[in-house]
C-alpha cells in the first residue's frame, strides 16, 4: 500500500541521487500591529515577552526608558524586529483588561503641565525666605491656617497657571536624585545675593543645575539692601558663563527682596515663560509615574511619602512600587493637608499605605495588577545597575566602542591657581569619538557633594594634590565611583587621553631611588616647614617625588620644592650627607619622620 509523501520541507534532500543540500527556508516574520506611541509595557505584551527584555533593547540604542514610558512609533519597529517581528501602524485604542493606561495614537493626548522648579544657590543668599515669599504672596486670608502641612513641596497659583516648588535644602539633594535616576527639575531658580555676588556655593549651584541640562532663571535678591551692587553680580554670572538678557545673553535675571516681597510676581511670571518655551506636557490618561521627595515613619499612620507625579493619574487604591517598598495608596494629602481622590501630572503629594518607608530619590510607578507589579520590581533591580558610575578603563572600553561621547570630570586641585591650566588641558582633549567635559571645578578636597556630582553624571572624580575626605571615599566605594588622585600633571592628562582614545590607562611602577632621616624641623616663615634630614642610602634629588613616612605609615606624598647645604640651593644630595629638605604642601614634619625618594616609571607588558 502505497503511503501518501509527506510535503517535502526545505531542508529536505535526495542523499541518493547526491543532490546538493537545500538550506532552510527563513520563515516569513510575524506581524504585529502597534499604536503610534506605545509604552514599554505595551509592547512587551503585544512582542509577548518580557519588559526587562524590552528595556535592554532599548538601553542599546541609548534610549533610557521605564515600563511606563511611552515610546516612539520608529523605535517601537526597531525593538520588535529585534524579537523577529515585522511591525504595522494600529490607528485604534489597545489596552490590556484591567489597565487604565491607554495607548497615545498621537501627542495630541499629551497636556500641558505645570512645571517643577528648585530653588538653588550659596548658603544664607535667601534661598528659604524667597520661598516662604512665594508661599504667602500666593495665600488668601481665608487659607492662612492651612498653610501648615510641610511636605518637601508645594504648588502656587499665577494667573489661573500652577507651579511646583521643591522644598529641598539646596544643590546636595537635588544631584542625589539625579544621582538616583531621577529627573526631578524642570527650572533651576538661582538665588545671588546682591550685596554678596558669586560666592562657592553659587557655582557649585551652577554647575549641578547645568549638568542635570535644566535652564537656569536668576533670583538677584536682596536689592532692598543698602550695599547692594546688581551690576558687579551680574558681572560676575557673566564670568561664570551666565550671561544675563540685558547683556546680550539668554539667562533671565529677576530682581527681588524676600523680606520687603518685591519682585516675586515677576520671578513667577519669568519662570512661567521659561516652562512655556519648554512645552512641558504629560499625559493624564495612563498609569502614574514618578520620584519620592521624601518619607519617613509616622508612629501612628506607618511609613508616608512625598511623591511627585511626573505622569498620568495616581488614585486613590493604586498598586504603587517606590523603591523597594510596594503598596496600595490607601489615602493622598495635598500640600495644604486636604485628603485627595487624584493627583495629576507635577503635583506633590502625601501618600499612605507603603509597606516600608522608600528614599529620596526613589522611582514610584503604578502597577495595574500584581503580576506587573513583579516586573516593576525586576525593571528596579535592573535599573539601579544602570545608575552606577564607570571607572576609567570601563569608560574607555564604552567610548572604544562608540557608547559614550563624553567623559565626564569633576576636577578638584589644591590651590585655585592649578585649576585653570588642568581645565584647559583636558578640555582640549578631542577624539573622533568622544571629548572631555569637565563639569565641575573647586579647589579644596573631594567631598561626597563631588561624589553626587560624579555619580549623577556617570564620570569621574579627578584630583590634583588633594585629599578624599572620609565620608567620600566610602561614599565612593558603596557606589562605584571612580576616584584619580595625581602629583604630576601629565600623567593626569595622559590617563585621560589614554581613556578617550580607547586605550587601557598606563600602570606606573615605582622605584625606590633614595631615604632620608628626619633629624630636626625648622620654621621657614608663613606656616610653613622645612625638615633638616640625613641621607641614608641613595640620593635626594630636586623636584624629586617622595613620600613621608611615620611608623610605617603614608602621611603626604609629593614633590620636593626646596633642596638646600649650608643655606645653598643644591640640586643632589648623596648618601651620608646632610641637608634641608622642604616638600610641596606638607608642613607636619616630626623628628624621626622618614623620607622615601622615587620616582615612577610606566610598566611595560
Amino acid at each position: 500500500m502505497e503511503t501518501k509523501k509527506p510535503a517535502s520541507t526545505a531542508a529536505e534532500t535526495s542523499v541518493a541521487t547526491g543532490a546538493t543540500v537545500k538550506k532552510a527556508a527563513k520563515a516569513p516574520p510575524r506581524q504585529v500591529a502597534l499604536p503610534n506611541y506605545p509604552s514599554v509595557r505595551q509592547l512587551a505584551e503585544l512582542l509577548s515577552v518580557s519588559s526587562i527584555e524590552v528595556i535592554k533593547q532599548l538601553m542599546r540604542r541609548g534610549i533610557m526608558a521605564n515600563i511606563n514610558q511611552v515610546i516612539d512609533f520608529e523605535n517601537a519597529v526597531l525593538v520588535a524586529r529585534d524579537f523577529g517581528f515585522e511591525a504595522v501602524a494600529l490607528p485604534v485604542k489597545s489596552t490590556r483588561a484591567g489597565a487604565r493606561q491607554v495607548a497615545q495614537e498621537d501627542k495630541a493626548a499629551l497636556q500641558p503641565r505645570p512645571p517643577v522648579v528648585t530653588i538653588m544657590g550659596h548658603v544664607d543668599h535667601g534661598k528659604t525666605k524667597l520661598l516662604d515669599a512665594i508661599r504667602k504672596t500666593n495665600v488668601v486670608a481665608t487659607e492662612a491656617g492651612g498653610i501648615t502641612q510641610h511636605i518637601g513641596a508645594y504648588q502656587v497659583e499665577v494667573d489661573g497657571r500652577r507651579i511646583t516648588f521643591l522644598d529641598t535644602p539646596g544643590h546636595e539633594a537635588f544631584t542625589a536624585m539625579r544621582a538616583r535616576g531621577a529627573r526631578v527639575t524642570d527650572i533651576a531658580v538661582l538665588v545671588v545675593a546682591a550685596d554678596d555676588g558669586v560666592m562657592p556655593q553659587t557655582v557649585e549651584a551652577i554647575d549641578h543645575a547645568r549638568a542635570a541640562g535644566v535652564p537656569i532663571v536668576v533670583a538677584l535678591n536682596k536689592i532692598d539692601k543698602a550695599n547692594a551692587n546688581p551690576e558687579r553680580v551680574k558681572q560676575q554670572l557673566g564670568e561664570q558663563g551666565l550671561v544675563i538678557e540685558e547683556w546680550g545673553g539668554d539667562v533671565i535675571c529677576v530682581p527681588v527682596s524676600a523680606k520687603m516681597g518685591q519682585g516675586i510676581s515677576e520671578l513667577l511670571e519669568n519662570i512661567l515663560v521659561v516652562a512655556e518655551v519648554a512645552e512641558l506636557k504629560a499625559n493624564p490618561d495612563q498609569l502614574a509615574e514618578g520620584v519620592v521627595i521624601e518619607a519617613k515613619l509616622d508612629k501612628t499612620r506607618g511609613p508616608l511619602a512625598t511623591v511627585l507625579v511626573q505622569d498620568g493619574m495616581l488614585k486613590e487604591g493604586d498598586r504603587v512600587l517606590a523603591g523597594n517598598s510596594w503598596g496600595r495608596v490607601k489615602a493622598m494629602f495635598n500640600d495644604k493637608g486636604k485628603r485627595i481622590k487624584r493627583a495629576e501630572p507635577a503635583t506633590p503629594v502625601e501618600i499612605l499605605g507603603l509597606n516600608t518607608v522608600p528614599q529620596a530619590g526613589d522611582r514610584f510607578q503604578v502597577a495595574a495588577d500584581d503580576r506587573v507589579l513583579k516586573e516593576l520590581v525586576q525593571q528596579h533591580q535592573a535599573e539601579k545597575e544602570t545608575t552606577k558610575s564607570m571607572s576609567l578603563s570601563e569608560l574607555a572600553s564604552k567610548i572604544s566602542a562608540g557608547e559614550v561621547k563624553e567623559l565626564n570630570v569633576v576636577l578638584k586641585t589644591d590651590v585655585q591657581g592649578s585649576i585653570e591650566p588642568i581645565k584647559a588641558s583636558l578640555e582640549r582633549l578631542k577624539t573622533e569619538k568622544a571629548k572631555v567635559g569637565v563639569i565641575h571645578a573647586s579647589s579644596g578636597s573631594i567631598t561626597e557633594s563631588d561624589v553626587l556630582l560624579a555619580l549623577a553624571s556617570r564620570g569621574i572624580i579627578v584630583g590634583f594634590n588633594t585629599s578624599v575626605e572620609p565620608g567620600a571615599r566610602r561614599q565612593a566605594e558603596a557606589e562605584g565611583v571612580d576616584i584619580r588622585l595625581y602629583n604630576i600633571i601629565y600623567e593626569l592628562v595622559e590617563d585621560v587621553e589614554k581613556a578617550l582614545r580607547g586605550l587601557v590607562e598606563p600602570s606606573y611602577l615605582e622605584a625606590v631611588e633614595g631615604h632620608a632621616e628626619v633629624r630636626a624641623v625648622f620654621g621657614a616663615g608663613k606656616g610653613r616647614k622645612v625638615a633638616g634630614v640625613y641621607v641614608t642610602d641613595g640620593r635626594l634629588h630636586r623636584s624629586a617625588l617622595v613620600k613621608v613616612l611615620r611608623q610605617g605609615q603614608v602621611l603626604h606624598q609629593a614633590q620636593v620644592d626646596s633642596l638646600r647645604r649650608f643655606k645653598e640651593d643644591v640640586r643632589e644630595v648623596g648618601a651620608g650627607f646632610e641637608a634641608g629638605l622642604g616638600v610641596e604642601g606638607f608642613a607636619g614634619f616630626e623628628v624621626g619622620d622618614l623620607i622615601e625618594v622615587y620616582r615612577r616609571e610606566r610598566k611595560t607588558e
